[in-house]
């Protein structure tokens, strides 16, 4: 059909193509222009840079007409940056008139650079044309004909996961550039060595079987083309004439809304640290306590034998000792958890009580139920992983456990070097009282390395109005990306009725300049001491964006839990 078009003396398509080429210098980016046209349109040189300037030219590739748009090549370096910004604000001025349809991002197959190396260049690029350039950018990967590297074992790895692996590498460091993880910017591979292997109609062939020009060629034109019919079915929300307008960044919704419907434990005062977690738990087990169960001093005496007697017993004998011996322990074990949740229940009275004496009494009760916890005690040794070394410094790490009510512990990195110490950060935790009833809960995290730096901190409180019924206020600060993201929460706990738990909850989080907004809703269900429902849903949304889920959780324990 197409032949007969043409045989006919149609005029031909109103349809031309405009190409940007970018890159680090050194890559080939004014040799891939010269064999995209089959001719010299500029010239190289091996051992110095070629493009001096920003130049265009105009030419006809397969019918088409291909206006091809070349720049002076980039350096990686931070320290290079300001030249890169001079560079790409020439480049600026020189597309403003007539911006480019495609843009190619040129780097080379055989530069192994897996520590995003070339992260400075990118933000650069970023920085100057705003993060949409990258929405209709091509990654070109030059030198495609170079032979893939060794393998672990020594032996010749693929040429396909080499391509594979580099590919991922650029994409990778685009997509953080850009600050949009959904990024997925199609590769090409380009040989322009004189010396690269051909097929029969003179085209150039890659070690895959692949010619890479009919190739390249293919991304860009459909590129454009899928451009153009996304302007006219108003598929972008980008104004025409405007294809490197600064996109809105879009935050991470569904990491926030799985942050949002974490179950967070309550902050409670010093005096309520002995309760449990859950109060619906204590009436289950005074109600299961209560059964008709004999108690462990009630038992007859019992004799343990040893293992020549147990080996003269019969099978049935056997059976029968054992039995016995694990009926024994559990009630023993019983025994042992009613006697702690008395202690716990008598420390809370003893706490509730020194409240109600006069100051100076309850200072003298809380110096004597303090004492013998303000001497200082030797912490545990830190397990450290297993190296090579004879040495064992676990002496490094040794501290005590003071009575200062500011908990200051180091942040040790268990995957280091050898005779290297291993702090990377630190971390500090203080419980705060505020007028005698709220409770404030401070913790923070701080780790540094040689390239990045991490920030988390949380502050909680906590306000009880009413019979079961309590509500919590948090502010998170926390490092995601190259960010800040700041999270103001709150939820409300009540208890209608004497199985049923529920809560309520909104947050708000900042990240960048971009606002979210989510709210929570769960639902715990005890049937009784062995079976629990919860169930949990909520919503966030931000940048015209909705993100959604829950869960079902069903928790059946054994008759004898927790033994």
């Amino acid at each position: 059909m197409a032949e007969q078009l043409e045989a006919a003396g149609n005029e031909p398509l109103d349809f031309s193509c405009t190409i940007m080429v970018l890159g680090k210098t050194g890559v080939g980016k004014s040799a891939t222009i010269n064999s995209i046209f089959d001719e010299v349109k500029f010239g190289t040189d091996a051992f110095q840079t070629g493009t001096k300037k920003v130049q265009d030219v105009v030419g006809t590739v397969h019918g088409i007409k291909v206006r091809v748009i070349d720049t002076p090549g980039l350096l990686p370096s931070w320290s290079d940056q300001c030249q890169n910004e001079k560079i790409l604000h020439s480049v600026k001025r020189f597309i403003k008139k007539t911006p480019p349809d495609i843009v190619l991002y040129l780097d080379r197959l055989d530069m192994q650079t897996r520590d995003f190396g070339d992260m400075p260049l990118l933000r650069t690029i970023t920085e100057v044309f705003g993060p949409s350039i990258w929405f209709n950018a091509i990654v070109v990967l030059t030198h495609a004909a170079s032979a893939p590297p060794d393998g672990p074992n020594g032996t010749a790895s693929s040429y396909d996961m080499f391509v594979t692996q580099r590919s991922h590498v650029v994409q990778q460091a685009i997509r953080q550039a850009a600050g949009d993880m959904r990024l997925m910017n199609p590769v090409s591979l380009v040989e322009n060595h004189s010396a690269c292997r051909t097929n029969r109609a003179g085209q150039r062939v890659l070690p895959n079987g692949q010619v890479w020009k009919p190739h390249l060629l293919l991304l860009s034109l459909a590129s454009k083309i899928l451009a153009e019919a996304n302007t006219l079915l108003k598929l972008q929300d980008t104004p025409p004439g405007k294809p490197f307008a600064t996109r809105a960044r879009t935050p991470p919704l569904p990491y926030l809304l799985s942050s949002l419907l974490q179950s967070r434990p309550q902050v409670k005062l010093p005096e309520e640290q002995y309760g449990d977690e859950d109060g619906l738990d204590d009436d289950l087990d005074e109600s299961s306590d209560s059964e008709d169960e004999p108690e462990y001093d009630e038992l007859p005496p019992f004799k343990r034998l040893s293992k020549a007697q147990i080996a003269k017993l019969s099978k049935a004998q056997k059976n029968a000792y054992f039995d016995e011996l694990e009926y024994r322990e559990k009630l023993f074990m019983k025994k042992q958890l009613k006697e702690e949740k008395k202690r716990r229940k008598m420390m809370k009275k003893m706490a509730a009580a020194a409240k109600d004496l006069p100051s100076e009494y309850g200072e003298n009760a809380e110096e004597e139920s303090s004492g013998a916890s303000s001497v200082p005690v030797p912490m545990p040794d830190l397990v450290l992983p297993a190296s090579f070394d004879s040495d064992n410094p676990t002496h490094r790490y040794r501290s005590l456990d003071s009575s200062n009510p500011w908990l200051v512990r180091p942040v040790l990195d268990t995957h280091g070097w050898d005779h290297d110490v291993g702090y990377e950060g630190i971390n500090v935790e203080r419980l705060f009282v505020a007028k005698e009833k709220f409770p404030i809960s401070f913790s923070g995290q701080i780790t540094k390395d040689k390239r990045d730096a991490n920030v988390q901190m949380e502050l909680a409180s906590s306000l009880k109005h009413g019979e079961g019924k309590a509500t919590s206020v948090g502010f998170d600060m926390q490092t995601v990306g190259k960010d800040l993201a700041y999270t103001l929460r709150s939820e409300t706990r009540f208890s209608n009725l004497k199985k049923n738990k529920a809560t309520a909850g909104i947050s708000v989080t900042l990240l960048g300049d971009a606002l979210s907004a989510g709210m929570k809703f769960e639902d715990k269900l005890i049937a009784n001491k062995q079976f629990q429902v919860v169930m949990t849903g909520g919503a966030m949304t931000g940048r015209g964006d909705l993100a959604y889920g829950g869960s079902l959780e069903a928790q059946l324990r054994d008759k004898d839990y927790p033994l």
